[in-house]
C-alpha cells in the first residue's frame, strides 16, 4: 500500500491532532476552537489562511506557480450526542460528540496540507476548505452564499467521507448519485376532539393520521418506478395529553429521500395528495409543510475517473470499488457539486461491529486510516496539478 513515506512519518502527530479534536467537539456554526486549531496548524505549515466564510469556516491556500486551481473540502462539526465511549480522548463537551468522523476528515486534510506545503510536487493552486455545520445545518451552502467560489475560484472540488463496514485500505466511488436528497416535512391533521368514550361525536385525528402514515408508504411501493429509489419515513407523532380525551390535532414529522430531481418532485406532490385526500375523506383537514434541505450528492464523470485512478494508485485497483451502492443518507457537499464539477469518495473505516457506525454514541474514527486518506489527498493534488 503506497502511502507517502513522509505522511507515514508523522502518523503519530495526526493521531494526536485527531484525538484532540475528538475530545473537544463543537456543533454547527460553533466550531470556534476547532477553527482556531485548524488555522493555527495551517499557519505553522506556512500556508495562507482565510477565515470567516460560513461563520467559522477556514480556507488554506497553497500556490505553486501558474496552473489549474482545485478545492478540497473537509467538514469540522460534531453532533448532539452523548458519547458512550470510555477511552482517554472521549468528548469533554457533554452532549456533543464526533460521531461521524469529521474529526478524522479534518485531520486527514491537515496531514495532506502539511505534506503539500513541505514537499508536494505540483504546479497550480489548491484551496483547502474546512467547512462548518455539515450536520443538518448546511454549512457548505452558507460558505457558498458568503462567496466561497468567488473569493476562491476553483475548476473542480473534491470531498471524502469515512465509511464504517468497509475494510481499511479500501475506497468506493462512482459517477452519478452517491447520496440522496434529504428533505423534511411536517403534517398537521386537524379533526374534532372530544370524549374518548364517545368517539362518534369526534373526528379522530389519530385514526386519520394512522391512515396517512400507511398511505405514505405507497409512494415508494406503488407510485415510484421500481428502478428508482424513494424513502418517506414518519419519525415523530405528537398528540394528546390525557388517557380519555381524543385530541383535536396530531402533528407528524419525518424525512423524505430521493436521488433524482423528478422523483423528489413527485414525492412531494404525492404526499400532498394522500394527506389531503385521506383527511377530506374523514371530514378533517390536513396541511403539509415540506422543506427541501440538501440536494442529492451527484459525482461528475471526469472528476470521478480522476479520483478513482488516484485511489487505485494509493491502495491498488483491487481495493477500489468502482460501483458501490448509493446511500440514502445526505451530505451538504452536494451544494458544492451543484456549483462546480467534482467527486465525493468513501474511504473504508474498518469494522462496524459493537455499534461503531455513523451517528452512534459508540463510534470512533479509525486512526489507522489517517495516512491513507492524507496520501489520497496529496496524490490527488499532484495528479490534477502536475508539476
Amino acid at each position: 500500500m503506497p502511502i507517502i513515506n513522509r505522511i507515514a512519518a508523522f502518523h503519530d502527530d495526526m493521531t494526536a491532532w485527531r484525538r484532540d479534536l475528538h475530545a473537544h467537539p463543537e456543533t454547527a456554526f460553533e466550531e470556534h476552537r476547532t477553527s482556531d486549531y485548524v488555522a493555527r496548524k495551517l499557519t505553522e505549515f506556512g500556508i495562507d489562511v482565510d477565515r470567516g466564510l460560513g461563520g467559522t469556516g477556514v480556507v488554506g491556500t497553497i500556490k505553486r506557480g501558474n496552473g489549474p486551481v482545485i478545492g478540497i473540502r473537509a467538514d469540522m462539526d460534531a453532533l448532539h450526542i452523548h458519547e458512550a465511549n470510555g477511552f482517554a480522548h472521549k468528548s469533554t463537551n457533554d452532549g456533543k460528540m464526533h460521531a461521524c468522523g469529521h474529526d478524522g476528515h479534518t485531520t486527514m486534510l491537515l496531514g495532506a496540507a502539511r505534506y503539500l506545503a513541505e514537499a508536494g510536487r505540483f504546479r497550480g493552486t489548491v484551496h483547502l476548505i474546512f467547512q462548518p455545520a455539515e450536520e443538518t445545518e448546511g454549512g457548505g451552502r452558507k460558505m457558498i452564499e458568503d462567496g466561497l467560489f468567488e473569493k476562491f475560484p476553483v475548476e473542480a472540488v473534491y470531498g471524502m467521507h469515512n465509511w464504517p463496514g468497509t475494510p481499511v485500505g479500501k475506497f468506493a466511488v462512482k459517477a452519478g448519485p452517491m447520496l440522496a436528497a434529504t428533505d423534511t416535512f411536517e403534517i398537521m391533521v386537524t379533526g374534532k376532539g372530544g370524549h374518548a368514550a364517545m368517539p362518534h361525536t369526534t373526528i379522530d385525528p389519530i385514526v386519520i393520521s394512522a391512515q396517512i402514515v400507511t398511505g405514505l408508504q405507497t409512494i415508494a411501493s406503488r407510485s415510484t418506478h421500481p428502478v428508482d429509489s424513494a424513502v418517506v419515513s414518519v419519525t415523530q407523532i405528537h398528540a394528546g395529553e390525557a388517557w380519555n380525551i381524543i385530541p383535536e390535532q396530531v402533528l407528524m414529522r419525518g424525512t423524505a429521500r430521493a436521488f433524482k430531481p423528478a422523483v423528489r418532485d413527485a414525492v412531494e406532490a404525492q404526499m400532498k395528495r394522500i394527506i389531503e385526500g385521506v383527511a377530506m375523506a374523514h371530514g378533517a383537514s390536513a396541511a403539509l409543510t415540506y422543506r427541501r434541505n440538501y440536494p442529492p450528492t451527484v459525482n461528475h464523470e471526469r472528476e470521478t475517473e480522476i479520483a478513482a485512478r488516484v485511489a487505485c494508485d494509493v491502495v491498488g485497483e483491487a481495493n477500489v470499488d468502482r460501483n458501490p451502492m448509493p446511500t440514502m443518507g445526505g451530505e451538504d457537499f452536494a451544494f458544492m457539486l451543484e456549483q462546480k464539477p467534482g467527486c465525493y469518495i468513501f474511504i473504508g473505516n474498518g469494522p462496524s461491529d459493537g455499534g461503531r457506525v455513523l451517528h452512534s454514541p459508540h463510534y470512533d474514527f479509525n486512526d489507522e486510516i489517517l495516512p491513507i486518506g492524507a496520501s489520497y489527498w496529496a496524490r490527488l493534488v499532484e495528479t490534477v496539478l502536475p508539476a
